[in-house]
């Protein structure tokens, strides 16, 4: 039975992402995928479906919905209408497998289908979480075996779940930042209406002003002409006899 007590390295991680890309996009399965590399690398393939799906999958998540869609292309061109059966790139070299990695195998597939629902497939939603948002990974201590126990499946829906909260934790802060910004809103339309009630008010108190100074210029041109008036008029005096002289100007 194959066994590794190594760590993977960014070489098996990248064979292990253009392996599956390339069974995916020519018509294979990820689990005919994972058979191929458990064999170049000595790893069992529950331990590489495990890796791809925990780990490698979060990086190359765009290029597996380009491989799907080129898949379906192909898929379409073959069959010309009519439905094709995949077909596995790779038979390998011992066919059967012990009960225990059957089991393995099992678990995967379903985990597989499980994160496959769950995860989204657009990446425009991806983009919408902060990067600082933690990545479900699983802690595999050094010398220990590479194949799956359930302490990892464990361990790896555990961190899983606490992703889940951390995202709704970000959308309840979306939510709440969200309700401060309509009250915002509000409150700077309401401060817009009094600023134009102050600005009307001003404009009314400056025709009044303007209005009072009309006022006050009419009744000072008033004043000066009644002392014009006064000025010019002819003065008389009566004498001892009650005759009345003109007095000269």
């Amino acid at each position: 039975m194959k066994q590794r007590q190594d760590a993977w390295s960014e070489e098996n991680d990248l064979l292990l992402a253009e392996t599956v890309l390339r069974h995916v996009r020519e018509g294979s399965t990820q689990l005919n995928a994972f058979e191929e590399v458990g064999d170049k690398l000595n790893r069992t393939s529950a331990a590489c479906g495990f890796r791809w799906n925990a780990v490698v999958r979060h990086d190359y998540e765009k290029a597996l919905q380009l491989a799907k869609k080129q898949r379906k292309q192909r898929m379409r061109a073959l069959g010309k209408g009519q439905p094709v059966k995949k077909q596995l790139l790779y038979s390998p070299d011992v066919p059967s497998i012990d009960a225990d990695e059957q089991e393995e195998l099992t678990m995967m597939s379903a985990l597989e289908s499980h994160m496959a629902e769950v995860m989204p497939a657009d990446e425009d939603v991806k983009a919408n979480l902060p990067k600082s948002a933690p990545k479900p990974t699983v802690n595999q201590p050094a010398g220990s075996s590479n194949k799956i126990t359930m302490d990892q499946v464990i361990a790896f829906l555990h961190s899983y779940k606490s992703n889940n909260e951390y995202s709704e934790a970000l959308m309840s802060e979306n939510k709440r930042l969200k309700r401060e910004n309509e009250e915002l809103i509000s409150q700077n339309e309401e401060l817009k209406k009094k600023v134009e009630r102050l600005e009307q008010d001003t404009v009314t108190v400056q025709e009044d002003y303007e209005t009072l100074m009309k006022i006050m210029n009419r009744a000072r041109k008033l004043v000066l002409f009644d002392e014009d008036d006064r000025s010019t008029a002819t003065t008389f005096k009566m004498d001892r006899n009650g005759n009345l002289e003109k007095l000269a100007e």
